[in-house]
């Protein structure tokens, strides 16, 4: 999908697109411009407006800057850049990205890759890009800048979720994009482990019980009281809420921590692993 064909869309995205056209068109009809005078007026084709206008193009943020001043709408059209820098995402991460900012706690456990919420842009780039059948290339760009977004709750000031993240030794050695990638990656977690909020601990090999062998998965407790539970496996991304399949992940987190290193153990590891590279 380009950055500006709207491309397939669920329900949400195509309301969310539908709504914005709707406005857009209304303000410019409002100001007594054709199509073709508000192009000329914002810099761009009548064509592109006609298919912005039309839900079939998803307008660039530089395009509802130039509208919002063409039109004299104080604010009101740049506002609508949010909702739809959200649904530019596949629904599944916009899915995710709400139950982590609903979270005060995030719990991870991860045997296959770095967590989403700690990978660099050059890991997560190595790691959609070995997925196959390959990504295309507008896609892989999308979902990198789908996971890069996520990660603006974990220095969110405003609110300041507690931060658990148990990784699995093998993720620490397993060089996607590159030894120079996986270094700058290892710097990022030492970065990250020395944040208030958060923990990185590890899950060494050479430990003779694992409770995390049946694979990756996070438990979130939310702002309301509630805890969800979320699997992602090969195809499947799934969020849970049963209250006896969360008592069991709780069990098996709580477990995984006692398993693994300390955080400050964990520190040591990592920069020790560091230096090895």
């Amino acid at each position: 999908m380009g950055d500006w064909d709207a491309g397939p869309q669920d329900d949400e995205a195509g309301a969310v697109i539908k709504t914005v056209a709707r406005q857009l068109k209304l303000w410019r009809e409002a100001a007594g411009l054709t199509q073709a005078e508000f192009g000329a007026a914002i810099g761009y084709g009548e064509e592109l407006v006609s298919s912005v206008e039309r839900g079939r193009r998803i307008p660039r943020p530089e395009y509802l800057d130039q509208a919002d001043e063409a039109l004299g709408a104080n604010g009101k059209i740049i506002a609508m850049k949010r909702d739809l820098a959200e649904v530019r995402y596949p629904k599944k991460v916009r899915d995710v990205k709400r139950l982590e900012a609903e979270a005060v706690e995030i719990c991870s456990y991860n045997n296959s890759v770095i967590d989403g919420l700690l990978q660099t842009e050059e890991y997560a780039r190595a790691v959609f890009g070995s997925r196959r059948p390959p990504f295309k290339e507008d896609e892989l760009e999308q979902r990198v800048a789908a996971r890069l977004a996520r990660q603006e709750i974990i220095e969110n000031p405003t609110s300041l979720p507690v931060l658990s993240f148990v990784q699995c030794e093998s993720t620490l050695r397993r060089p996607y994009g590159g030894k120079m990638v996986m270094r700058r990656q290892l710097e990022r977690l030492l970065q990250l482990g020395q944040l208030r909020n958060a923990d990185v601990q590890v899950m060494p090999l050479d430990r003779e019980g694992n409770a995390g062998v049946d694979g990756p998965f996070r438990v979130l407790r939310l702002n309301d009281g509630s805890t969800v539970g979320y699997n992602e496996v090969q195809l499947i991304s799934r969020a849970i809420a049963e209250p006896k399949l969360i008592q069991i992940l709780d069990i098996r987190y709580g477990t995984i921590r006692s398993q693994a290193l300390t955080p400050h153990e964990s520190l040591a590891f990592i920069e020790k692993l560091l230096g090895d590279t």
